[in-house]
């Protein structure tokens, strides 16, 4: 089985993964690595803005599914459950879901999610609060097939995450929604 994970950014993703990969041993994929790679490849400063032009770029230039068309070529090579980690745009979701992943959605109040990207550290998210939300209002609803459309995705998931709760409520969720689809 694959999944693939979409969700606003602090939304808890990579809460997600991190149970799938730990507790239920599904091997983990990332969109954003395989675009880390590649701004590192190029010498561009690793920021949201840049993982932005360079997936549009790619996803211009080899078709608006590329980059997962990557992913699951990796995924389908190993013989066991596989996740797929940061859809954001329409093309990507319709290609998992026409190779027969399911899509899972995730999504938190806009403050929640702010507080947790300020607490994760990571490079991409040294930003304020008004940053934060121009960055999630560029990315929600873009009309190009290549471009990020994380509202989109969204719609068309098997299961959306609320998580406004705490991480022990959102693996008691996880579970709901892996016996939903028949893992144990």
């Amino acid at each position: 089985m694959i999944i693939g994970i979409t969700g606003t950014n602090g939304a808890g993703k990579g809460t997600i993964v991190e149970y799938l990969t730990k507790q239920k041993g599904f091997a983990h994929f990332s969109v954003r690595a395989f675009l880390i790679e590649e701004i590192k490849r190029q010498g561009l400063e690793i920021d949201r803005t840049t993982m932005r032009q360079v997936a549009n770029e790619m996803r211009k230039e080899h078709g608006p599914s590329y980059v997962v068309e990557q992913l699951m070529k990796q995924a389908k090579e190993i013989s066991h459950n596989a996740v797929i980690e940061s859809i954001r745009a329409i093309g990507e979701g319709e290609y998992l879901k026409q190779h027969g992943a399911i899509i899972w959605a995730v999504d938190a109040d806009r403050e929640i999610r702010y507080n947790r990207i300020l607490n994760r550290w990571s490079e991409t998210d040294k930003i304020d609060f008004e940053t934060f939300c121009m960055h999630e209002n560029r990315e929600a609803n873009g009309t190009e097939p290549w471009d990020m459309n994380v509202r989109g995705v969204m719609k068309m998931a098997d299961h959306i995450f609320h998580n406004d709760t705490t991480q022990e409520e959102m693996y008691l969720d996880v579970e709901e929604a892996l016996k939903e689809v028949g893992v144990q």
